[in-house]
């Protein structure tokens, strides 16, 4: 707890979601806006986002659908092209996640200077990309050979758009994958972007992990924030942050703020 609060900075973190646009060779990619689009679009994202107060920012490609296990290798390089264009303008602690490719998300956090990253790291599923199974211990032994033993590791255990094979309840997976490899985060999701973890879930796996940051990875809304807060160690929040809550708008800088008061009247 003390690793995680050091980085953050406070108790109980906002990480706002600069989504970026679909990079070059994705489905969704706009040619015509290029990587000019792309720039202007997460600069103007990330400047509302600090503008609002939020405490840290996760870049991610959450564009990028169909996801993949393998990300090609142009994606992560253009995810540090953005971010290094960007650098000298983040004000706040920054991490990034690379759908869904571990060894891609670490190496973009060793290559850009983050201070996190967010992925699944643990289990088996059943999911819309196939049957997915990470590991855990490649991923980490890559993390210290990239030198980065420093970067703070913030593990999702309930894998969005997948359902587990491992039939052990969420709280035993979540003790299970503290025991066997050290995050320092939990995350708590719902099953797709912008659905909200069940609260149910978000306070059994805290009551098994009481010396261990737990997160709402997805779906956290202005009325929801403050229940959410009670229960849970920080929240990463996107879509709710978004003009009219659409995951794939722009930031609204009125509704980021709104959602920061709320969050600062909790705390």
């Amino acid at each position: 707890m003390q690793r995680f609060e050091t980085v953050f900075g406070t108790v109980k973190p906002v990480i706002a979601m600069v989504h970026l646009g679909a990079l070059p060779g994705t489905p969704l990619h706009d040619t015509e806006k290029g990587l000019d689009g792309l720039l202007e679009a997460a600069q103007a994202d990330l400047s509302a986002l600090q503008s609002a107060g939020v405490d840290a920012i996760m870049f991610g490609n959450e564009n990028d659908r169909p996801y993949e296990f393998d990300v090609d290798t142009a994606s992560t390089a253009t995810m540090a092209y953005l971010i290094g264009r960007l650098r000298d303008q983040i004000t706040v602690p920054f991490g990034v996640n690379v759908l869904w490719d571990p060894h891609s998300t670490i190496a973009l956090s060793a290559a850009t200077g983050a201070a996190f990253c967010r992925e699944i790291f643990t289990g088996t599923y059943a999911s819309d990309m196939g049957h997915w199974a990470p590991d855990a211990g490649s991923a980490l032994r890559y993390r210290n050979q990239l030198g980065r033993s420093d970067l703070l590791m913030l593990y999702n255990i309930s894998a969005e758009f997948a359902d587990s094979l491992d039939r052990r309840s969420l709280p035993d997976r979540a003790r299970s994958a503290v025991f066997s490899s050290v995050p320092d985060a939990v995350l708590v999701s719902g099953q797709i972007t912008g659905e909200a973890a069940k609260m149910e879930d978000l306070e059994a796996v805290k009551s098994v992990l009481a010396d261990v940051p737990v997160l709402a990875n997805t779906g956290v809304k202005h009325d929801t924030v403050a229940e959410v807060m009670r229960v849970a160690d920080g929240c990463i929040v996107g879509s709710s942050l978004k003009v009219n809550g659409d995951t794939w708008n722009a930031v609204d800088l009125d509704r980021a703020r709104d959602f920061m008061d709320r969050v600062r009247a909790t705390r």
